[in-house]
């Protein structure tokens, strides 16, 4: 199983999840007070997950769920999301990453164009938490652990056993999905702009930025903008980009060999003093003493494997 130790997804991921041929990757995530977060990304494939441990707010496509350990949440592709968990606890979950095309959305039979299809498009719209008072939660959890089982087997021919599997996951959620013409097109346009700043901030986090050129990336005013950004994300647009930068800045840090001034100013934070302050109120430790807790503690910020 491999590891994926960055702190901070990009916000259109790059990352090839499982290989050409088997599109498929298991992950498990472990979330505590030096890494509360998933920052807000998206990929093109799709994610089903179990929360193993814990609780957290989950955002998948503007939309905000409360979240216990036992719920399920299926992200659709392309979809944007997010999750941070509150203070002081940790948060655990076994997620598999999968491309729909794997399932068949690209053929040209009846499946992939009645249901593989649009729900590959978001044209069809599948429930994303999956709890334990939902009426599908019950097969879908034993789906989830025969997929869990069937992977850890690795045994000749899992790999049918697992697309199946992933087709009978889609299959019992299809009855609770909705067409995307019920989604208003206000929200669907925020959420391309949206996409765009977030990428936009994930590129450009290291140099100097203004509300001013994030608003204009949206043609929006800054006072518009400011609105807007706080209204999806939950924080304004600054804190925002140094709560990114924190994170990329512990990721430096967990990386051996980097000095504290080399981590803050490939983050963007050009005054030391300032970058020490903020990462000790995040982090509740200055950069030092989060350097010498790595090989102790084997902290490793938002551990994927």
């Amino acid at each position: 199983m491999p590891n994926r130790t960055s702190p901070s997804p990009e916000q259109k991921e790059q990352t090839r999840h499982g290989g050409h041929l088997f599109p498929f990757q298991k992950y498990m995530t472990s979330l505590s007070d030096l890494c509360p977060a998933v920052t807000p990304h998206w990929h093109d494939e799709a994610e089903l997950t179990l929360i193993t441990r814990g609780t957290c707010t989950y955002q998948i496509q503007l939309e905000t769920y409360e979240a216990a350990q036992g719920d399920l949440f299926f992200v659709p592709p392309a979809a944007l999301h997010s999750l941070t968990i509150p203070p002081k606890t940790r948060y655990e979950s076994e997620t598999y990453v999968f491309h729909m095309n794997f399932l068949g959305a690209n053929a040209a039979d009846i499946c992939a164009v009645r249901y593989l299809a649009p729900v590959a498009a978001q044209n069809l719209l599948l429930p994303c938490r999956i709890g334990k008072d939902h009426p599908a939660y019950s097969e879908l959890m034993q789906i989830f652990n025969s997929i869990s089982a069937a992977y850890e087997s690795n045994a000749p021919g899992h790999e049918l056993i697992l697309k199946s599997l992933l087709l009978q996951a889609i299959a019992v959620l299809l009855p609770y999905g909705k067409e995307e013409n019920l989604r208003p097109q206000l929200r669907t346009e925020h959420m391309g702009k949206l996409k765009l700043v977030l990428e936009y901030i994930s590129e450009h986090y290291a140099e100097e930025l203004s509300i001013a050129q994030l608003a204009k990336l949206c043609y929006f005013s800054e006072y518009h903008f400011m609105r807007f950004f706080k209204k999806y994300m939950g924080m304004s647009c600054l804190e925002y980009v140094k709560d990114f930068r924190l994170e990329k800045a512990a990721e430096l840090l967990s990386q051996e060999g980097t000095s504290v001034l080399d981590a803050s100013l490939s983050a963007g934070f050009p005054n030391l003093s300032y970058f020490y302050r903020e990462f000790k109120k995040k982090y509740g430790m200055t950069p030092k003493k989060f350097i010498e807790a790595m090989p102790k503690e084997g902290i490793n910020p938002h551990k994927y494997e």
